[in-house]
Formats: C-alpha cells, sequence, structure tokens
C-alpha cells in the first residue's frame, strides 16, 4: 500500500484529495495545524469508507516540528506520495499590506513546502518512485488585485516546481503543480458571489473540490508517469 501525505488535509480541497487517494487505496496521512478536529473527521469518514488513514499535526513553518513528524511516520516506511495544500490567505491592496501579512503567506506556502518536501524526496530517491502535486493557484498564474503576497507565493511554487522535478527526472518521481480557479470552498465563499463567476468563469460556475481531487489524484497514479514539471489549471476556462 503506498503512502501518501496531503498538507491541509482538514479543508475543502484537501479533505476531497485525501478521501480520493484513499479510493485509490493509499494509506493517507491527513495533515492539520489548528483543525485537528476537522482532520480526524476527514480520517474517521475515510475508515468508515474502507480506506486507510490517520491524523498527523505540525505547523508547516515550524522546520524543526515538522521534521521531527515527519520521521515519524517515515519510521514506517517511505511516504510516496506528497500533496502540499497547506495556504492561507491574508489579502490587502500593497501599498496597506503589512509586513506580517507578507511573510505569513510566503512561510506557509513556500517555506512550508521546503521543509515538508526535503526530508521526503530521498526516501523517494531510494525507492524510485514518487509523486510530488503542490496545489497552487490561478493567482500563481495571472495575479490578483490585493493579493500580492498570494500571488507572489504561487508563483515562486510553480517556479520550485519546474525546478525540482528536472532535478528527480531520472529517479521516476514527477512533480507538479495544480492551478485551481475559483472553487466552492470556505477560502473563497466571500468572493464567489454570482456576479462575479458569471463575468469571470466561463463556464459560469464554480469549481467542485472533487474535481481537483480527481486531477490530482490521476497525477498521483502509474498513469501519469511522463508528466512532469507541469502547472495544470483547473479554472472552469478563466485561462
Amino acid at each position: 500500500m503506498r503512502r501518501a501525505l496531503v498538507t491541509g488535509g482538514s479543508g475543502g480541497i484537501g479533505a476531497a484529495v485525501c478521501r480520493r487517494l484513499a479510493a485509490e487505496g493509499a494509506h493517507v496521512f491527513v495533515h492539520a495545524n489548528a483543525n485537528r478536529e476537522a482532520a480526524q473527521q476527514v480520517a474517521e469518514q475515510i475508515r468508515s469508507a474502507g480506506g486507510s488513514a490517520e491524523v498527523i499535526v505540525f505547523d508547516v513553518t515550524d522546520a524543526p516540528a515538522t521534521r521531527a513528524a515527519l520521521d515519524g511516520a517515515l519510521a514506517q516506511g517511505a511516504i510516496q506520495i506528497l500533496v502540499n495544500n497547506a495556504g492561507v490567505h491574508d489579502d490587502a491592496v500593497f501599498p496597506a499590506m503589512r509586513a506580517e501579512q507578507w511573510h505569513r503567506v510566503l512561510d506557509v506556502a513556500l517555506h512550508g513546502f521546503f521543509n515538508v518536501t526535503q526530508p521526503l524526496t530521498m526516501p523517494m530517491i531510494r525507492q524510485r518512485w514518487g509523486r510530488i502535486v503542490n496545489i497552487s493557484s490561478i493567482a500563481g498564474i495571472a495575479g490578483n488585485r490585493g493579493q500580492v503576497n498570494y500571488s507572489a507565493a504561487k508563483g515562486a511554487l510553480n517556479a520550485a516546481t519546474r525546478a525540482l522535478s528536472i532535478e528527480l527526472a531520472s529517479r521516476g518521481i514527477t512533480v507538479n503543480a495544480v492551478a485551481p480557479g475559483l472553487i466552492a470552498t470556505k477560502m473563497i465563499a466571500s468572493a464567489a458571489a454570482a456576479d462575479i463567476v458569471d463575468r469571470m468563469v466561463p463556464m459560469k460556475r464554480v469549481g467542485q473540490p472533487a474535481e481537483v481531487a480527481d486531477l490530482v489524484a490521476f497525477l498521483a497514479s502509474d498513469s501519469a508517469a511522463y508528466i512532469s514539471g507541469q502547472v495544470i489549471s483547473i479554472n472552469g476556462g478563466m485561462l
């Protein structure tokens, strides 16, 4: 049984990814930081459906705590599938953006990517098989008003995806990013008014977390062995 870690596994997209990977037969580590109870509910749902899951709790911005938690998980074997989904918004127009808003968003999305991914790459290399999927955003491609910090973080994550894919390509490890547009989660609920969706999304609807999860599951499968270094948008035709 392959083992998968989904950071931010208690959120809308993360929970859908956890359930989808478990349905594909993976043992899933449902990661949480503040939302441990929500992560536990996701894990219980997976187990109730006949899947395999457990909760893992750490702050991705805390490198020592992250390493300690991952060392514990790795003691039972390599984690072959990693989905870097943890991320936060802290929006403000740039002239009014506080330094702590800038650093908080980059710490989670970018430094968190390093803190989680770097310890897991060597075990993947030893097995000569791995799948790393980074959850980016349309903001990292097109930018967005009031989200210079978020756009910068996700744009850097896209670049890191490409660079890491080149390093790991000969080792049987693929690295890709998925860039959602407007998806029906709590994070975008306030921004996804019907008139905005009608104006911005050619398909005239928001996407569903399960649709993102389907794409992630494909990229994490054997069928996607020749896809690497890509930033794949899922946005209803916005770009």
